[in-house]
C-alpha cells in the first residue's frame, strides 16, 4: 500500500510541477530581447516617437520568431521558409514606422547582436574553464 501511495504522490507532484511552469510564449521576452531592441534602436538612430511605435512591433516580431523556431525545430527547410515569410511580413510593418532603408537594416542589426552575444557567451565559457578553481578554506 505504501508503494502505491508513494507512486501516486510522485505522479501528482510531477503533474503539478508541469502546470507550474510559466508559458513563455505570452510574455514579451526576457532581458536579452530587451537589450536587442535597445541595440537596434540605437543603431537605427530612432527618434522618441519612432522608438515608441517600433518597440511593440519589434517585440511581437521576436515573439513570433521564437514560436516559429519552436514549432519547426526538427524541420530546418520549413523553419527557414517560415522565418523568411515572417521577416517579409514584418518588414512591411517596420516600413510603416521607418523608411525603407532602416526597415531593411533591422535584420542585419539583429544578426550583429546575436553574433556579439554568442561570442560573449563563448568567451565567458572559456574564462570559466581556464580560471583556476580555489578550494574553500575549512577551519
Amino acid at each position: 500500500m505504501k508503494k502505491y501511495l508513494f507512486i501516486l504522490i510522485i505522479l501528482l507532484s510531477a503533474t503539478f510541477t508541469g502546470f507550474a511552469q510559466a508559458d513563455t510564449d505570452d510574455d514579451n521576452g526576457g532581458r536579452l530581447q530587451e537589450r536587442m531592441r535597445e541595440y537596434i534602436q540605437k543603431r537605427l538612430n530612432l527618434t522618441k516617437g519612432e522608438s515608441e511605435r517600433f518597440s511593440p512591433v519589434f517585440m511581437r516580431y521576436l515573439l513570433e520568431l521564437r514560436r516559429t523556431h519552436r514549432e519547426y525545430k526538427t524541420d530546418a527547410p520549413m523553419r527557414q521558409l517560415k522565418v523568411a515569410e515572417l521577416r517579409v511580413r514584418f518588414r512591411g510593418e517596420f516600413r510603416q514606422i521607418l523608411d525603407e532603408q532602416r526597415a531593411n537594416k533591422i535584420y542585419d542589426y539583429q544578426r550583429e547582436f546575436e553574433i556579439k552575444v554568442f561570442e560573449e557567451f563563448k568567451n565567458r565559457r572559456i574564462e570559466n574553464r581556464t580560471r583556476p578553481r580555489t578550494r574553500a578554506l575549512t577551519i
